[in-house]
C-alpha cells in the first residue's frame, strides 16, 4: 500500500502494460508483510487462550473473526479496525491510480502522433526554406539577434555570411538599402508590412516582403526569374520615376513661387500652394478645378505665341496679386504633351534696386559732407566717384576728375604736381600700390607728403572688382598724440613727485594709477597693489591702519552704491599718529580720484592755535581798545601843538629868527602828519568795529575834486607836479558821503604825488559807467611790480618802490575801506616802468552800505 511504502506512492508513470504490471507487483509487495504480521498476532492469541479485561479480570472466551476459542481484547479490536480502514484506502488508491495511468497512456499516444506530424511538417518547411531562391530573416520580440534561414543564389549578389548579409548597405544599392532599412524599422517598431523590389549592387532585382506576428518580425528575400526580373526592373524604374516625380512635386509645392503644370490643351493640370495663395483659392485642387489663372489674358496669349517658335520663355510680366500690382519673372517651358511654368516675384527686387540707387545717391551726398577724402574706382581702375574732401586734399582740377581718369594716371598727375613724395623706384612703388585690384584683402599705406602732412591711405577692394580709396589726414592727430603723450609723461612725473597721495579708480572699482606718496602714507609696499587691484582689497589692507577707517565710504562711492555722486572731504587719523586729510572727487569719465595729504603737523599746530585762540581774541580786543583810546588821547595834544605852532609862526609871542621859524614849520608839518595818521588809524578802527556810518547825500563832483586837490596842492607844487582833471564824461553830482569821497581822492592824489617824477603830470579822470561812476588817478611813476600789487591794500605795508618818502602804509587801505563802504570796488592797473592807475568804482545809487573788508 502507499502508506507502507511511501517511496513509490507519488512516483509518476508513463502508461502502458508494463507500467500496470509494475504497479500490481508493488501492491503485492506492500500487502504481504502486513499479512504476515497479522497471522503472527492471530497465532499468538490462539495459543494464549486467555485475555485480560480492562479491569484485570479474566474475560470469557468468545469467537473472534469466526475462529472458535479465540479470545480478543479491546486493543486488538482497535488495531484490527485501523488495519481494515488502511487496507480499504489502499485499495481505493490503487484503483484510482490504475485509472489515471490508463488516461495518461492514451494522452501520451496522442501527443506522440502530433509530434510525429509536426516533425514531418518541420521537415517539409525546412526543405522549402532551404531552397536556393529565398532567404528569411526572423526577429523575435526579445530584441535578440535575428535568425537567418535559406540562401540566395550567387548571381543575386547577396553574401552567405550572416553579418555581411545583414549589412544591407554593402551589397544593395544605396537607394535600395535606405528604403529597406526604413521599411524594416517601421515593421519592427510599428508592425507596418511592406512589399518592395530592391536592387543589389550588381543590378540583380530581389523581391522583399515583411510581415509582423505577435512574437516575430519576418522579412523574406526572394530571387526572381528572368520574367520576374524584367517585371521587377520595370517596377524599380517605376518606383524611381514615381519617387522623383513625388520629390519634384513636393519640392514645387514647397516653393514660395507660383508653379503650374498644363495639359496639352492648355488647361491647368496641377498647381502648388503658392499658386493657390496667389489666386486666392482655398487649395491647389480648387484652383485647378475652377481654372483660376495667375496671369492675365494678354500675358497668356503672348506666352502662347512665343511657344509657337520656341519652347522656353523667360519674360517679366505684370499682374495683380491680393489687390497689389506686382512684377513676376515668368519661366515657361512647353512640349507637345503640355507645359510647366514658374513665376518669381521680383517686385521686392525692383524696389530694392530702386532703394539701392537711392542709397548710392544718399551715400554720395553723405560722403560729400565728410572731411575724409574718398575716391571710388571701378574694375577698370577708372575714377567713378570722389567727394569734395578728395578734391580739396589734392587740389585737382574738377574737369580732370570728371573725365574719369585712370588710377595710374592720377598717381602720375599727383607726382608731377609735387603733391606726393618722390619714390626711389616709382614704377615698382606704383605697381605695389595698384596690386590691391588683384587682391581680396584691404591694404593700408602711410604717405608722408612734401608739405609735412601725414596721410593714412586705405584701399578697400569691392566685390565687383573696384577699389575704394580713403585718404585720412592724421597730421593733427599725430600732433595731438604727441602732446598727449608728453602731457601724460609730465602728469606721471608730477604725480610721482607730489607729497600728496593720489589714487584713481575706474568705474569697475579697479585701480588705474597711484603715486608713491599714496603707498607711503598708508604704509603699503609699492608692489602690493597694481592696476588690476580692486578697491575692496585695498580696504582690507588699510582698515586696520586707521582708527576710524573711511574706506567703507570710499568703496561705496567708487563702486557706485552711493545715491548721489557727490564729492566729499574728510580727515582720518591712523594708529601710528599720522593724520590724513582726504578728498574724494568724481571725475567726468566715471572714475573717482582719492587724494591724501599728511596734515599731522597742521593738526598739531591747529590744536595749539585752538588753545591760543581765546588769548588772541582777547589780545585783539585789547588792541582795538588801545587804538581807540590812544587815538582819542593823542588828538588833543596834537591839536594843541599845531595851534601853538601856528601862533609862534604868526609872531603872536614875539619875533623869531629864521632858524626858529624853520624849526617851528618842521614841528607844524610833523604834527600835521601825525594828526593825519592818528585820524586814519581812528577811521580804520571805526570801520573794523562796524560802527562807522556814512552821511550819504548829493555830492558835487567838481567841488569834491577841487577840495581834494587843494588838500595836496603843497606837495604838488613842492615837486613841480601838474594835475590834469578830466570830468567831461561825468555827471554834475553823485550820491555818497562827501567827506569820505574827498578823503579817498586826497589819499589817491597824495600817493600819486609820492611816486610821480619831478615835473610830471598826475591825471584825475571821472567818468560815468554802467551802474555807477569811476574815479581814476594815474601817475607816470615807476609802477608797481606784481609782488607789490599783491600787498598794496594791506595795512602798515610800507614800501619805497621809487617813492620820495615812506608812509605808514594806510592810504590805500583807507581808500579801499571807504569805497567798499559805498558798495564799490578798487582796482590797480600797473606794471614795471609803466606808471600806476588806481580806479575806484562807486555805484550810482547805493541802497545798502557794506562793511569794509580787512
Amino acid at each position: 500500500m502507499p502508506g507502507d511504502n511511501p517511496r513509490y506512492a507519488g512516483e509518476a508513470v508513463s502508461g502502458g502494460h508494463d507500467d500496470s504490471r509494475q504497479i500490481a507487483e508493488r501492491g503485492s509487495m506492500v500487502s504481504r508483510p502486513r499479512l504476515r504480521r497479522l497471522r503472527a498476532a492471530l497465532s499468538a492469541s490462539a495459543f494464549s487462550g486467555l485475555t485480560v479485561s480492562a479491569h484485570g479480570a479474566p474475560a470469557q472466551q468468545a469467537d473472534v473473526f469466526g475462529i472458535p476459542g479465540l479470545s480478543v481484547g479491546t486493543f486488538e479490536v482497535i488495531q484490527f479496525a485501523v488495519f481494515t480502514g488502511v487496507l480499504g484506502a489502499a485499495l481505493l488508491s490503487a484503483l484510482w491510480l490504475i485509472r489515471e495511468r490508463a488516461r495518461t497512456a492514451a494522452e501520451n499516444a496522442s501527443l506522440r502522433a502530433k509530434v510525429s506530424d509536426l516533425n514531418a511538417s518541420l521537415s517539409r518547411t525546412e526543405s522549402l526554406l532551404n531552397l536556393r531562391d529565398q532567404r528569411v530573416v526572423v526577429w523575435t520580440s526579445d530584441k535578440s539577434k535575428p535568425e537567418l534561414v535559406g540562401a540566395l543564389p550567387s548571381e543575386s549578389g547577396a553574401p552567405d555570411e550572416r553579418a555581411a548579409f545583414l549589412a544591407f548597405g554593402r551589397w544593395l544599392s544605396p537607394r535600395s538599402a535606405s528604403v529597406l532599412e526604413n521599411a524594416i524599422a517601421a515593421l519592427r517598431e510599428k508592425g507596418t508590412p511592406f512589399d518592395r523590389v530592391i536592387e543589389s549592387q550588381n543590378g540583380a532585382p530581389l523581391e522583399v516582403r515583411g510581415r509582423k506576428t505577435p512574437g516575430h518580425a519576418i522579412v523574406r528575400f526572394v530571387s526572381l526569374s528572368e520574367t520576374q526580373r524584367a517585371e521587377a526592373r520595370l517596377r524599380l524604374e517605376n518606383q524611381r520615376l514615381s519617387a522623383d516625380w513625388e520629390n519634384l512635386l513636393s519640392m514645387a509645392d514647397a516653393l514660395a513661387m507660383p508653379f503650374w503644370v498644363r495639359s496639352a490643351d492648355g488647361r491647368l493640370k496641377w498647381v502648388n500652394r503658392a499658386y493657390a495663395q496667389a489666386v486666392e483659392a482655398e487649395s491647389s485642387e480648387a484652383a485647378v478645378r475652377d481654372g483660376k489663372e495667375l496671369l492675365g489674358t494678354q500675358a497668356r496669349e503672348a506666352i502662347a505665341r512665343h511657344h509657337q517658335s520656341e519652347q522656353l520663355l523667360q519674360q517679366t510680366v505684370s499682374t495683380v496679386v491680393h489687390g497689389d500690382r506686382k512684377l513676376f519673372t515668368v519661366t515657361d517651358f512647353a512640349s507637345p504633351s503640355g507645359a510647366a511654368g514658374l513665376a518669381l516675384d521680383v517686385s521686392s527686387m525692383e524696389a530694392m534696386r530702386e532703394d539701392y540707387a537711392q542709397m548710392m545717391r544718399n551715400q554720395a551726398d553723405t560722403l560729400d559732407q565728410l572731411t575724409t577724402a574718398v575716391a571710388q574706382f571701378d574694375a577698370d581702375q577708372k575714377l567713378r566717384f570722389y567727394n569734395n574732401a578728395f578734391q580739396k586734399l589734392w587740389e585737382l582740377d574738377i574737369a580732370f576728375l570728371n573725365s574719369s581718369p585712370d588710377n595710374a594716371l592720377l598717381l602720375d598727375r599727383l607726382r608731377g604736381d609735387g603733391k606726393i613724395a618722390e619714390q626711389p623706384e616709382w614704377r615698382r612703388w606704383k605697381d605695389n600700390l595698384l596690386s590691391v585690384y588683384r587682391s581680396v584683402d584691404s591694404a593700408e599705406h602711410w604717405w608722408h607728403l612734401p608739405d609735412s602732412r601725414t596721410i593714412r591711405v586705405i584701399a578697400n577692394p569691392q566685390p565687383k572688382g573696384g577699389v575704394t580709396w580713403v585718404f585720412e589726414n592724421l597730421t593733427e592727430k599725430f600732433a595731438l598724440e604727441s602732446r598727449y603723450n608728453t602731457a601724460i609723461r609730465v602728469q606721471s612725473e608730477t604725480l610721482d613727485s607730489l607729497t600728496e597721495g593720489v589714487a584713481v579708480f575706474g568705474p569697475d572699482g579697479r585701480m588705474r594709477l597711484a603715486n608713491p606718496a599714496f603707498f607711503r602714507l598708508w604704509s603699503l609696499t609699492p608692489g602690493s597693489a597694481t592696476n588690476e587691484t580692486h578697491i575692496a582689497a585695498l580696504r582690507t589692507a588699510c582698515d586696520d591702519k586707521a582708527i576710524d577707517s573711511p574706506w567703507h565710504g570710499f568703496v561705496a562711492a567708487v563702486t557706485g552704491f552711493d545715491d548721489e555722486r557727490r564729492d566729499r572731504q574728510g580727515q582720518a587719523e591712523l594708529k601710528n599718529g599720522t593724520v590724513l586729510r582726504y578728498a574724494l572727487i568724481h571725475l567726468p569719465n566715471g572714475q573717482v580720484m582719492l587724494t591724501f595729504i599728511d596734515v599731522t603737523d597742521s593738526v598739531n599746530v591747529e590744536r595749539a592755535l585752538q588753545d591760543k585762540n581765546e588769548a588772541l581774541q582777547k589780545a585783539d580786543q585789547l588792541k582795538n581798545d588801545f587804538v581807540q583810546r590812544v587815538s582819542y588821547e593823542l588828538r588833543s595834544p596834537l591839536t594843541n601843538i599845531i595851534g601853538f605852532t601856528e601862533l609862534l609862526d604868526a609872531g603872536a609871542t614875539g619875533p623869531l629868527t629864521e632858524r626858529q621859524k624853520e624849526y617851528v614849520r618842521h614841528i607844524f608839518s610833523s604834527s600835521s602828519v601825525l594828526l593825519t595818521l592818528v585820524n586814519d588809524i581812528l577811521d580804520l578802527a571805526t570801520v573794523d568795529a562796524g560802527i562807522m556810518r556814512l552821511e550819504v547825500g548829493e555830492v558835487r563832483i567838481t567841488q569834491v575834486i577841487a577840495s581834494a586837490a587843494e588838500m595836496v596842492s603843497d606837495r604838488f607844487s613842492e615837486h613841480r607836479i601838474g594835475l590834469s582833471v578830466d570830468v567831461g564824461g561825468a555827471p554834475k553830482s553823485m550820491v555818497g558821503d562827501e567827506n569820505r569821497i574827498r578823503q579817498v581822492l586826497a589819499n589817491l592824489l597824495s600817493n600819486a604825488a609820492n611816486y610821480a617824477p619831478e615835473g610830471s603830470t598826475v591825471s584825475l579822470a571821472c567818468r560815468e559807467v554802467a551802474n555807477g561812476m569811476e574815479f581814476a588817478v594815474s601817475d607816470e611813476g615807476p609802477g608797481m611790480p606784481p609782488e607789490v600789487l599783491d600787498i598794496a591794500f594791506r595795512r602798515f605795508e610800507t614800501r619805497a618802490n621809487g617813492g620820495r618818502r615812506r608812509g605808514a602804509g594806510l592810504g590805500l587801505s583807507i581808500v579801499k575801506s571807504f569805497v567798499e563802504l559805498h558798495g564799490g570796488s578798487v582796482r590797480i592797473e600797473s606794471g614795471q616802468e609803466q606808471g600806476t592807475t588806481v580806479v575806484c568804482f562807486f555805484p550810482r545809487e547805493p541802497k545798502q552800505m557794506q562793511d569794509a573788508a580787512e
